[in-house]
């Protein structure tokens, strides 16, 4: 059974930093491509980050520099350090997995940004 279990949410204050975390149980982790997505209320589900299994990184303009996208793969685990979060970076920050002919997703973990 395929399971994506995200954790590492909570509430953080303007400028401060989160690691979330998700753990892939079920899949082919180490051949699969990674990413980070994520929905603010009210908005369309946003891609944040990809990791390739070669462990390359993309981000999307408005976290280069800030968010750093990381795998695990002997312990089927994607990771996604936040650093200098800002409200706008609120929403919940969901992870998939996923190949050319499958797609799995998290649940999603809550991210609050505010003072």
């Amino acid at each position: 059974q395929v399971q994506l279990v995200e954790s590492g949410g909570g509430l953080v204050q303007p400028g401060g930093s989160l690691r979330l975390t998700c753990v892939s149980s079920g899949t082919t982790f180490g051949v699969d491509t990674m990413g980070w997505f994520r929905q603010a209320p009210g908005n369309q589900r946003e891609w944040v980050a990809t990791i390739t299994s070669g462990g390359t990184a993309t981000y999307r303009n408005s976290v280069k520099g800030r968010f750093t996208i990381s795998r695990d793969n002997a312990k089927n685990t994607l990771y996604l350090q936040m650093n200098s979060l800002k409200p706008e970076d609120t929403a919940v920050y969901n992870c998939r997995e996923w190949t050319a002919r499958t797609s799995y997703w998290g649940q999603g973990t809550q991210v609050t940004v505010s003072s």
